[in-house]
């Protein structure tokens, strides 16, 4: 289950929103922890296309986030880190870090090597539910074969919940998923976008088969 494309673990504020209003306006759904318990935690429930990582973090450190997520799948994961030492960056790879990346670095450097991760391993990735199909190189959506004039928070939405297909979403979760917990927007913001997707998906848009209302909850993909 990918509920975001990257999950942040960086415990210095300042710098974790820095990254995500970066990787934001790149157009990449974000998550972030404070911490490597928050982290495992986020990752279990949610999963991610890509972790940064840092190193030193309260309690449990960025090693042992890096061992536990590599034990259970292939996520990339780039670690983010001030320790520059020999053997620090032997570690990391061996644990199974993707890239090590010293601080300070440059923010086009970290993008374009995140941009690369994302063309090597997903270029090809296409998620298709029945007459539905997202391709989540180009951002395209398509009906049928035939493209619908879709936005990006759409598209973000849309695949969100064929990500998670039969289950159902908060309004709170896909609300930060894709806006983000600091978002000026209001979950208001959300309703319209759900209706605008059932207009462009559901055959009839006012007796929706796909995106299901579940009162006081949020919502459910169904196929």
């Amino acid at each position: 289950m990918v509920g975001v494309d990257i999950l942040i673990v960086e415990d210095n504020k300042e710098l974790q929103q820095l990254l995500t209003d970066f990787l934001r306006a790149e157009g990449y759904t974000v998550s972030t922890a404070e911490s490597g318990e928050k982290a495992l935690s986020l990752y279990e429930k949610y999963g991610a296309r890509l972790v940064l990582l840092d190193i030193n973090l309260p309690g449990m450190d960025g090693f042992s986030v890096c061992e536990k997520i590599r034990k259970n799948g292939n996520t990339p994961i780039i670690m983010l880190t001030a320790r520059v030492s020999k053997e620090d960056k032997l570690n990391g790879l061996i644990l199974g870090a993707d890239d090590y990346i010293e601080k300070p670095y440059d923010i086009d450097i970290l993008l374009a090597k995140i941009k690369g991760i994302f063309k090597r391993r997903f270029a090809e990735d296409k998620l298709t539910d029945g007459d539905i199909t997202l391709d989540l190189a180009s951002g395209k959506v398509s009906k049928n074969g035939k493209v619908l004039d879709m936005t990006a928070k759409e598209f973000e939405l849309l695949k969100l919940l064929i990500e998670n297909k039969g289950q159902t979403l908060t309004k709170d979760r896909l609300f930060n998923a894709v806006w983000g917990m600091d978002s000026e927007s209001e979950q208001q913001t959300l309703t319209v976008h759900i209706k605008w997707l059932r207009e462009k998906t559901e055959n009839d848009p006012k007796n929706p088969v796909h995106i299901i209302t579940v009162w006081g909850k949020g919502y459910r993909w169904e196929g």
